[in-house]
């Protein structure tokens, strides 16, 4: 009997410690959602501080933070137990210090993202020290370390409030204290779009901490016996549910509102419906969570909507739509849903929707009122201390320059990373012109003389003519042929990004108009002779033409001379191929 008993408890603590594991592993997909929502610019230091915020929490939250949460002083505060050795032993053991070790560096780094791009990386590493060591344990310690609101019944399975309204809210807060980007509002207050660089990235941290947040949610049952295991599916499947529903309403509201589904909203739509999903997991029904999951989809797209554009609180991820205004709305919704018993299988309806009353409501509604205080009120000195001493702001010329420079010494997350461009020109003359290019690096360099002539007095008396197209990068493989068939003897190609006089189509990034959509093209630049302007023009025109915006355009310009450094040709010889 007592194997079985030490086998269910071993049981128990693997699973719990395969829950910590995968909630550390949401440190990656914040990293890659925070990096790819904001420009490239900051890449390095969005990195540097998930990287931070986790490797400084473990050491404080253990220090100290563990011990003020589940200590047993009183119903608000725990009380100061060092290097946890109390606490653990007493109730509590290292699976409890681990596994809320990933939960508290999971609202520390929720921060970061809702002040990119702008942050001291020292004021950062600050604040998200305090969070880890004050912040996060006190109010923890009144919902999960045994404090008052515990005691009055409130409930927060896996952290609606304890983890993600704590971090949003002190999102706000930091990011309303610190200002908004340089460009992000016009004088007169309107929104601009500054889209991140990369949604591949951003999508990719997205699915990271959709299949983590089985780990967040699922480990939270802390236990697979004695039924545990039943209720631990289930909270799979509402956790999936409310995050699936959720993406679909997002998908649908950014359809009407901005007349494309808006890829980056949708995104944060996921997240929304993992995070309202939280709190009661383990007490809703699939319907409940579906239900909750569209609530959350309307909650982040208006609620991002009105705090970047009413409010004026630059946030360059979301994370106070997400993680703040969908952390109180999951919580809330549990004094509304709230179907089985917390944390059991049995059937116990407390929401009001069911039957429970107003009671589990008010309590829910206390206890997000208390913690948005709290966090409100200590946050704002936290931030305030910061700015009137180490400073909170980067300067202004650095802010321009991106972080990666001045706060890291880096001088770009893709170094060495260049463009994929198509290939320049299939011709001998281009091969050779690369061979000689190669050549010319290793033989020393020889005077060339230059004689400045006009391209009237070039071989021939050909006048030289440069003509530049812009096109659709779909379009480089037709027009390279193109050009070769009319005997174009070398071109080059780049891609570039730009628009027209119609700036774009207007477009939406995360409900605020994109004032210039810059669209990515392909330059090519020819300088012609022999073969005339007029056929170059009318060859390009029409292999371009579609009738839509975008096809393009030519500019043509005149060439005072043109010389081929190998042989000193001028002119019109320096155009031509030789042996």
């Amino acid at each position: 009997m007592q194997d079985l008993v030490n086998l269910a408890a071993s049981m128990d603590t693997g699973w719990t410690l395969v829950g910590a594991a995968l909630v550390f592993f949401m440190q990656a997909g914040f990293a890659m959602v925070e990096t790819g929502f904001t420009r490239a610019k900051n890449a390095g230091n969005i990195i540097m501080k998930n990287l931070m915020d986790f490797s400084l929490g473990t050491p404080i939250f253990w220090l100290v933070g563990f011990g003020i949460m589940f200590g047993s002083m009183n119903g608000v505060f725990g009380g100061f137990d060092l290097l946890a050795d109390g606490v653990v032993g007493e109730g509590y053991d290292w699976t409890t210090l681990i596994f809320q070790t990933v939960f508290c560096a999971t609202a520390a780094t929720i921060v970061s993202g809702s002040m990119a791009e702008r942050t001291k990386f020292s004021a950062y590493c600050i604040y998200s020290m305090v969070i880890s060591a004050v912040i996060y344990p006190i109010s923890g310690h009144w919902i999960w370390g045994g404090g008052w609101l515990a005691e009055l019944g409130f409930h927060d399975f896996a952290g609606s409030t304890a983890v993600h309204m704590v971090g949003g809210v002190a999102a706000f807060v930091g990011a309303a204290i610190l200002g908004p980007r340089i460009g992000k509002y016009t004088k007169d207050g309107k929104a601009r779009a500054i889209p991140g660089h990369s949604l591949t990235l951003g999508a990719l941290g997205v699915f990271i901490l959709w299949f983590c947040w089985f780990g967040f949610n699922g480990g939270s049952t802390v236990a697979l016996s004695n039924g545990a295991a039943e209720t631990a599916a289930r909270v799979f499947v509402t956790t999936n549910m409310a995050a699936a529903v959720a993406t679909v309403t997002v998908m649908c509201v950014t359809w009407v509102r901005y007349k494309k589904p808006d890829v980056s909203m949708t995104l944060n739509g996921s997240l929304a419906g993992l995070v309202a999903i939280t709190a009661g997991c383990d007490t809703v029904t699939p319907f409940g969570a579906a239900i909750i999951g569209i609530i959350a989809g309307f909650v982040v797209v208006f609620g991002i909507e009105f705090i970047d554009q009413k409010l004026k609180v630059d946030d360059p991820v979301g994370a106070v739509g997400v993680h703040g205004l969908c952390g109180a709305t999951g919580t809330l919704m549990v004094g509304l849903f709230g179907y089985y018993a917390y944390g059991t299988n049995d059937v116990a309806p407390v929401g009001l929707f069911y039957g429970g009353g107003w009671h589990a409501l008010a309590i829910q509604a206390l206890g997000m009122a208390v913690v948005i205080a709290w966090v409100a009120v200590t946050m704002t000195v936290v931030f305030q201390i910061i700015k009137h001493t180490v400073g909170l702001r980067v300067s202004e010329a650095e802010e321009i320059m991106g972080l990666d420079k001045p706060e890291h010494g880096l001088p770009s997350a893709y170094a060495d990373f260049m463009p994929v461009v198509p290939s320049v020109l299939g011709t001998k003359a281009a091969q050779d012109d690369t061979g000689e290019a190669a050549a010319a690096a290793a033989a020393p360099a020889q005077a060339v003389p230059v004689t400045k002539i006009t391209s009237e007095a070039s071989s021939g008396g050909h006048k030289l003519s440069k003509v530049v197209i812009l096109a659709k990068q779909s379009k480089f493989e037709v027009l390279k042929n193109a050009m070769n068939e009319i005997g174009i003897a070398g071109m080059t190609v780049t891609n570039v990004v730009g628009c027209g006089t119609q700036k774009g189509a207007p477009e939406y990034y995360r409900g605020a108009e994109v004032d210039v959509t810059l669209l990515p093209k392909i330059k090519m630049e020819i300088v012609v002779s022999k073969v005339p302007v007029e056929t170059v023009i009318e060859t390009a025109k029409k292999v371009l033409y579609t009738g839509h915006i975008g096809d393009g355009k030519i500019f043509v310009y005149d060439v005072e001379n043109a010389v081929k450094v190998r042989t000193g040709a001028e002119g019109y010889d320096a155009l031509q191929y030789d042996d």
